[in-house]
């Protein structure tokens, strides 16, 4: 068993506030740690993948509620049941201010970002995102990438030597923990059974499907898998798929509260426009793309186009996951210019401050790779704080152009 690093954010947001919201992609181990919080906090559990239970919240949402009069209580698979809202809200508002950690909700699907669900819980609720395994949890490490590169401090130090086959193999195998101990055959028959259970069963509870969708998805979802990290164009996906623009707009809308999918927006200075322009395409889980792309062994994953794509969108991953317990909040970006210049990712503070991150597949690395970080410094201006490049060498290294200081850092510093 992992140990989970969300686990004591968890636990200060409980003492902090009546609900808390654990949701995150299906077996990514929201279970595992509710069933944990729920033995060391003295809390009563219940999943709504009970049917008797569920039948009950269905039949009457407050009188559920009420029977948990007096407890803290840990909902479990709260995505199937989103008229439970209005309940809980009712019996927060009626709760002592001084009462904290009444209800513990988890859910494979954000409801709260789903149209189905129009009433929020705000101020009443905070929210946390549990992803599959990150790298560094895989390794025990405690070392947080973002906190490293807000602190700036790149110094030389002994790093840990992985092979090209080595990372390629961890791509592979993605971070569901199940995943993890399986052999080859039953790791790909774990990915189909993962993959059919979801289009059937959460695919259909977000969306109000008619027609012959499950066709569609079938096409769509590898489609996406192998333009992980490249840019999302609608056009070019209801071409290539032949399936009209709104309805691939809208799947990947489901497959993104799915917690299948990320889409990744630009980076802009003016806020407004973000979501407006074109986002890149990002897996939530880089096993569960080679799967959909039928990459099996690192030899044959490192030979595609799919390698850097897919050593990105792990990279992005990481950052994402390890985003759960920084200290530093961070907000995740892509930059590309009208000139088609391009940073894989860009991250922003609090304070608007960012830092430019390329990553590169190669273990040698030259002047022209930073030509996008430097682009991005003149567009940010005094915002820009740090810019880094990832690659698969084995030393840190400092370059500086324009006056300005940046860093190669191996890529292995994840691992």
């Amino acid at each position: 068993m992992f140990d989970r690093k969300l686990l004591p954010v968890l636990n200060e947001l409980l003492a902090e506030f009546r609900i808390v919201y654990l949701t995150g992609p299906r077996q990514a181990g929201k279970t595992t740690l509710a069933k944990k919080i729920a033995q060391n906090s003295n809390m009563e559990y219940i999943t709504l993948d009970d049917s008797a239970a569920l039948a009950s919240v269905k039949s009457d949402p407050h009188g559920f509620i009420q029977t948990f009069e007096g407890k803290k209580v840990i909902i479990d698979e709260f995505q199937y049941a989103p008229e439970l809202v209005p309940a809980i809200k009712e019996a927060s508002d009626q709760l002592n201010l001084n009462f904290k950690g009444k209800f513990f909700l988890t859910g494979s699907a954000d409801i709260f970002r789903s149209a189905k669900t129009q009433e929020s819980l705000p101020g009443h609720m905070a929210r946390v995102e549990l992803y599959p395994l990150s790298l560094s949890e895989m390794s025990e490490n405690s070392f947080n990438i973002i906190d490293y590169l807000v602190n700036g401090e790149f110094i030389s130090a002994p790093l840990s030597t992985i092979t090209k086959e080595q990372i390629a193999q961890r791509i592979i195998n993605g971070g569901y923990p199940e995943a993890q101990t399986k052999s080859k055959r039953a790791q790909q028959v774990w990915f189909k059974s993962y993959l059919e259970g979801r289009l059937f069963k959460d695919f259909e509870s977000l969306y109000a499907a008619r027609g012959d969708y499950y066709s569609k998805i079938q096409a769509l979802i590898p489609y996406l898998a192998g333009i992980s990290s490249n840019l999302l164009k609608y056009s070019s996906v209801s071409n290539n798929l032949a399936i009209d623009e709104k309805t691939i707009k809208s799947y990947v809308e489901i497959l993104d509260l799915m917690f299948i999918v990320r889409r990744l927006p630009s980076y802009l200075k003016n806020r407004s426009k973000r979501l407006i322009q074109m986002s890149k395409m990002q897996f939530i889980d880089t096993g569960l793309a080679c799967h959909l792309l039928g990459l099996r062994t690192p030899s044959q994953l490192i030979s595609t186009q799919h390698y850097g794509s897919l050593l990105e969108n792990l990279v992005y991953l990481e950052i994402l996951k390890q985003s759960g317990w920084s200290e530093n909040e961070i907000s995740l970006f892509h930059f590309r210019d009208k000139r088609k210049n391009e940073v894989d990712l860009v991250l922003e503070l609090n304070n608007g401050d960012i830092i430019g991150i390329e990553v590169k597949a190669s273990s040698t690395i030259n002047e022209k790779d930073f030509k996008g970080l430097r682009i991005l410094t003149e567009f940010s201006g005094q915002k820009f704080v740090q810019g880094v490049l990832f690659y698969t060498g084995q030393k840190i290294l400092p370059f500086r152009f324009d006056d300005k200081q940046f860093f190669a850092l191996p890529i292995s510093l994840l691992f």
